[in-house]
């Protein structure tokens, strides 16, 4: 995967190009485009693979001063992304954060063909678990966002049930974890852009709202979860598949949350199969 590099649609982002069809994936809160490396490094051969850099802490180049940064306007800006690159028949592929569904609805994106939602944010769970609430809980304070990132430093901190713990089984290499919290721990202005990600919560009626809405998607939907997940209930993967109208489920052994660290080969066999049959 290349390093981020130009800017679309205010994003920072990694694309391998080439003429193949089009994945687009999605990391979650304070994670930068390598969390999926190993994936990307897997499909690159048939495939277009492009990762936005979202501003949720690992970016770093913060966004402009008056950016909306609220759950709903980072999906808009993603369906904004897709049409300034003129990316078309896109496989949207999400992992922890649920913004692949939010892409669709409410962000009004017609450019996705095919969703890939693997153990993430679904219905009203989001935040989520006691690390995703600690971590909202936290930004309110003055000072809090600061003092969240800091505390993800030292390993025995990072690796407690409440913070990355409970995320990953094989737990992210130091190098690369230390890369993505170096931008909010070093630069106040990364740390105001996931702080007001972070204060914009959704209100639980409304998320079931959005949900509701992401029904009408009518494009094939892979659900990849991990079995032993425990900030995205094993149930919400049951309910997805019932949700979608077209839609896929296959679990994943031995791994949390964090899938593309804890189980990157499977999980590209998986999209493997899936855009064999389904990406064009």
């Amino acid at each position: 995967m290349q390093p981020e590099g130009p800017t679309t649609a205010g994003l920072m982002y990694s694309d391998t190009a080439g003429d193949g069809p089009v994945i687009v994936f999605l990391h979650g809160v304070l994670m930068n485009q390598t969390l999926w490396d190993e994936v990307v490094d897997g499909l690159r051969d048939h495939y277009r693979c492009i990762v936005p850099v979202l501003p949720f802490g690992a970016h770093r180049t913060p966004m402009p001063d008056d950016a909306d940064l609220s759950l709903q306007s980072i999906a808009t800006m993603l369906a904004e992304f897709l049409v300034e690159l003129d990316l078309h028949n896109v496989t949207l592929v999400c992992n922890d954060w649920g913004g692949a569904q939010l892409a669709i609805s409410p962000g009004g994106s017609d450019r996705v063909a095919n969703l890939v939602l693997v153990s993430c944010e679904a219905f009203d769970n989001y935040p989520p678990g006691l690390p995703g609430r600690l971590l909202c809980l936290n930004a309110i304070l003055p000072g809090g966002t600061f003092l969240s990132v800091q505390l993800l430093r030292p390993r025995w901190l990072r690796h407690l049930p409440f913070t990355f713990g409970g995320m990953s089984k094989k737990r992210v290499p130091n190098n690369q974890f230390l890369s993505w919290i170096h931008p909010a721990c070093h630069d106040p202005m990364v740390r105001r852009d996931l702080t007001k990600y972070l204060r914009s919560v959704p209100t639980k009626k409304l998320l079931l709202q959005w949900a509701e809405q992401q029904r009408s998607f009518q494009g094939p939907t892979l659900i990849v979860w991990a079995r032993e997940d425990k900030l995205m209930p094993p149930a919400h993967a049951k309910r997805l598949a019932a949700h979608f109208e077209n839609s896929q489920l296959v679990w994943v052994d031995d791994s949390r949350t964090l899938i593309p660290i804890d189980q990157p080969a499977i999980l590209t066999e998986h999209l493997r199969a899936f855009l064999a049959a389904h990406a064009s």
